[in-house]
C-alpha cells in the first residue's frame, strides 16, 4: 500500500502517467500482478498492468510496451530487455513518474554492486527522454536502510522506518541439540534435530517450512523428511526448493503451498522472500540462516495472515549458533546488520559502462568528477570495444554486452548439470561455477529432488556436468586449498597487540580431495583426488596481524593451533556484523604470512573485485573480537570444541586458553 496508493491516485488524476515496479524474483512479480489487478478492478477506470519478464510470450511484448501504465519486472529483464531496447519504449520512459524498487534489502553484496549500476543506467534514459521519475524503495529491517537506498540510488532519501503492519503472535524458540560426546563437545546433527521437529509439527496437521544453508543440506532434510515413518498419520507431502530447479518445477511447488497440496516444504533462502506460498504454521530454521535480518524473513514465512505461528531456530555446533542460543536478548534485541554494497568494484563498474554506451553514448563531461571511470572508458576505448568521437564514447564491439553480465555473480558463467542416465540427456539444473568447484567435481554425488546423481564427466572449460542416476549411502564434501598475496593496502591501524589492514588481494583456490560422508551417521568412508585446474581472482580482503609480544610464550605449533581457533571464530561471527552469509567470506590462517612476517589471519571476499565486506570488517573488528571472547569464555567444554574455537582433535587442548588470552591482550592493549 505504501507505494500502490500514491501511484494509482497520481494515475487517476493524470492520465497517460507511466510507473515501473522491480521485484528481484519472478515468483514476487507475479504476486504483485495478481495483487494490483485485485485493487485496480474496482477503480472508476481500469489501470492497465502488466508483467514483462522472461516468460512474456513475444506476441504480447509489443502491445506491453505501448499500452502498459505499471510495467512489472526484475532488475535482470530491466537490465536485458528494456534499457538496451529503450527506444520502443519511448511512452513508458518520457512519461514514467514513479520507479519502485521493492525487498531493497535483498540488493547487497555482488547483487546489490549490480543493481546499483542498473539504476545509474535507468536514470540516464530517463533524463535522455526529458523524465525525472520518483524512487520508492521499500525493504524489510534492516541498520542501514537510507544508507542503501542512497548507494544504490545514487542520491539522498527520505528514510521512513515506522511499522504500522498487523501481525499475528509469534512463539520464537531457542532449541540447542543435546552435547551427545561431553569430551569432544559434540552435538547431535542439527540436521537430523530439525527434521524429527519440523516432523512432529506436521504429524499434528500444521503446514512447515523448513530451512537449510546449503543446497545440499536442503536436500538430504528433503530426504530424511520423506522417508520418516508413521503409523498415526497418512504419509506427508513434502516438497524441497532451491536455486538451480528449472523455473516450471518451482512455480508448481509454491502452487502446491499455496492450494494445500503440499505439508510441508525445505527450502534454501530463495523462499526467504515474500512469494505467496499460503499460510504457514511453523516454521523451522537448520542452523542460523546467517543473518540476523535473514532469520526475521525467514520466521515471518509463517504466520504471515494475521495467525499465531511457531520459528524454531535448531542450532548447529557452529560457534555463531551457540552464541545466539546462549544469548537469545542480544538476537532479539540487535538491530539487524548493514546492507553493504560496493558499486565501485572495477569488474562490475566496467561491465555495465560497456552497456550504459551500448545504450547511449557516454560524454566525458558525465564522467568528469571520476577519473577512474574515464580509465575505465580509455581502456575500452584501446581494446576497440568503444570509439571516441568530440569527447563522446559509441559502442562499436559486434558483441551485446547485456547478455556477458549476470546480476548475481561477478562472473557470469553458470555450468549446466546433465543427465546422461537414459537414451535421451537432459537439463536438470545449473550452479555458479565458482560453487561447480567443489560440488560438480567427478565422483561427487549431486542430490537434486531426493534422487542421487554421480558426476562421471566435468567439462570445466565448457561448463558442463554430466550426471548419472545412482543409489548409494553417501554424500561428498570437497576440501579447497586457499593461497593469497597482497596486492595494495587501503587501510590500516595498529595497537601494541594487532595490526590491522585492508585492501586488494590475490587469491588463488584449488579443490584437492573430496571425502565420502555416510547418510545421518556422518562417518568419512572413503575419499578421492579432485582433478582440476587452479583459479586465481582478484578480491578484497581484512587481515589482522598479531605482535610478537602476544605470542612469545608460544611454539610455532601453537602459534598454529592459535591462529585456527582465531580463523574458526572469524568465519563463524564476522557474518553477523556485516549482514552476509558465511560463504561470502574465506578465512586462512597463516603462521608466518609472508606480506606481514607475523602470525596473521586473513579474511577475504569470495568474490571478484569484493562487494565491500573487507571494509565493513574493518571498521567493526573490535566488535567481532569482543563477541569471539564473550563465546569463547562462556563455552563449557575443557579444551575446545565445535562450538567455539573448534575440536581438540583440530586445534590441540590447550588452545582455548591461548585463545582467550590473545583475544584479551588484543583487546585491552587496543
Amino acid at each position: 500500500l505504501c507505494y500502490n496508493l500514491p501511484i494509482l491516485d497520481t494515475m487517476l488524476k493524470q492520465p497517460g502517467s507511466r510507473a515501473l515496479y522491480m521485484f528481484p524474483t519472478k515468483a514476487l512479480a507475479q504476486d504483485q500482478l495478481a495483487e494490483l489487478r485485485e485493487t485496480t478492478g474496482g477503480l472508476q477506470r481500469g489501470i492497465k498492468v502488466f508483467t514483462y519478464d522472461g516468460d512474456t510470450p513475444v506476441d504480447a511484448r509489443r502491445s506491453i510496451r505501448q499500452a502498459a501504465e505499471i510495467v512489472i519486472t526484475n532488475p535482470d529483464m530491466l537490465h536485458t530487455g528494456i534499457l538496451p531496447h529503450h527506444t520502443k519504449w519511448i511512452s513508458l520512459f518520457e512519461n514514467l513518474k514513479f520507479v519502485v524498487v521493492d525487498e531493497m534489502h535483498s540488493y547487497r553484496g555482488v547483487f546489490g554492486s549490480h543493481m546499483a549500476h542498473v539504476i545509474r543506467r535507468l536514470k540516464r534514459v530517463c533524463r535522455h527522454y526529458g523524465a525525472d521519475p520518483v524512487f520508492i524503495m521499500c525493504s524489510a529491517t534492516i541498520a542501514n536502510p537510507g544508507e542503501l537506498a542512497e548507494k544504490l540510488g545514487g542520491e539522498p532519501f527520505r528514510a521512513v522506518t515506522e511499522n504500522g503492519a498487523p501481525g499475528g503472535g509469534k512463539y520464537f524458540i531457542f532449541y540447542n541439540p543435546p552435547v551427545v560426546n561431553e569430551e569432544l563437545g559434540i552435538r547431535r546433527s542439527s540436521l537430523n534435530e530439525a527434521q524429527r521437529i519440523a516432523g512432529l509439527f506436521m504429524d499434528q496437521g500444521y503446514k512447515t517450512i523448513a530451512f537449510a544453508r546449503s543446497r545440499l543440506k536442503v536436500e538430504l532434510l528433503g530426504k530424511y523428511l520423506r522417508e520418516r515413518e508413521t503409523k498415526k498419520v497418512r504419509a506427508r507431502v513434502v516438497r524441497t526448493y532451491r536455486g538451480g530447479y528449472l523455473p516450471r518445477e518451482r512455480r508448481e511447488i509454491e502452487e502446491g503451498l499455496r492450494e494445500g497440496r503440499v505439508d510441508g516444504v525445505v527450502s534454501t533462502n530463495a523462499m526467504e522472500l515474500g512469494v505467496d506460498i499460503g499460510e504457514l504454521d511453523v516454521c523451522v530454521m537448520s542452523g542460523y540462516p546467517g543473518s540476523i535480518a535473514s532469520t526475521w524473513q525467514q520466521a515471518g514465512r509463517a504466520g504471515r495472515r494475521n495467525k499465531e505461528s511457531a520459528a524454531v531456530l535448531v542450532a548447529s555446533s557452529a560457534p555463531v549458533d551457540q552464541y545466539l542460543v546462549r544469548n537469545p536478548r542480544y538476537f532479539l534485541e540487535q538491530s539487524p546488520e548493514m546492507g553493504l554494497i560496493n558499486p565501485d568494484n572495477i569488474i562490475i563498474k566496467a561491465e555495465h559502462l560497456k552497456c550504459a554506451c551500448y545504450e547511449l553514448p557516454v560524454a566525458m563531461r558525465e564522467m568528469a568528477d571520476n577519473p577512474e571511470t574515464v580509465e575505465i572508458l580509455d581502456f575500452l576505448e584501446e581494446n576497440r570495444f568503444l570509439h571516441r568521437v568530440e569527447g563522446r564514447y559509441y559502442w562499436v564491439a559486434e558483441s551485446f554486452p547485456a547478455n556477458e553480465v549476470s546480476l548475481r555473480s561477478v562472473a557470469s558463467e553458470n555450468v549446466l548439470i546433465i543427465d546422461t542416465t537414459g537414451s535421451r540427456t537432459r537439463i536438470i539444473g545449473e550452479m555458479a561455477r565458482s560453487s561447480a568447484l567443489t560440488m560438480l567435481y567427478e565422483g561427487a554425488i549431486y542430490l537434486h529432488q531426493n534422487v542421487q546423481y554421480q558426476v562421471h564427466k566435468f567439462d570445466f572449460a565448457g561448463c558442463r556436468a554430466y550426471v548419472r542416476q545412482v543409489k548409494v549411502d553417501y554424500y561428498t564434501d570437497a576440501d579447497l586449498a586457499v593461497d593469497f598475496k597482497v596486492l595494495t593496502v587501503f587501510g590500516e591501524d595498529k595497537t601494541p597487540a594487532l595490526g590491522k589492514k585492508w585492501g586488494e588481494l590475490m587469491v588463488t583456490r584449488m579443490p584437492t580431495i573430496f571425502k565420502k560422508i555416510k547418510y545421518r551417521t556422518h562417518e568419512n568412508v572413503g575419499s578421492g583426488p579432485i582433478n582440476l585446474p587452479e583459479e586465481e581472482m582478484h578480491t578484497s580482503g581484512f587481515w589482522l596481524s598479531l605482535a610478537p609480544p602476544v605470542v612469545r610464550d608460544m611454539s610455532n605449533q601453537e602459534k598454529e593451533y592459535a591462529l585456527m581457533g582465531l580463523a574458526n571464530l572469524y568465519q563463524n561471527l564476522a557474518p553477523i556484523f556485516l549482514m552476509c552469509d558465511s560463504n561470502d567470506i574465506g578465512v586462512v590462517p597463516q603462521t608466518k604470512a609472508v606480506d606481514t612476517g607475523l602470525p596473521t589471519v586473513f579474511v577475504y571476499d569470495r568474490y571478484p573485485g569484493g562487494t565491500g565486506l573487507a571494509e565493513g570488517l574493518f571498521k567493526v573488528n573490535a566488535q567481532v573480537m569482543q563477541a569471539a571472547l564473550e563465546l569463547v569464555s562462556q563455552c563449557e567444554c575443557r579444551g575446545g570444541c565445535p562450538s567455539c574455537i573448534g575440536p581438540p582433535q583440530l586445534v590441540g587442548e590447550a588452545t582455548r586458553e591461548k585463545v582467550v588470552n590473545i583475544l584479551r591482550q588484543c583487546l585491552r592493549r587496543g
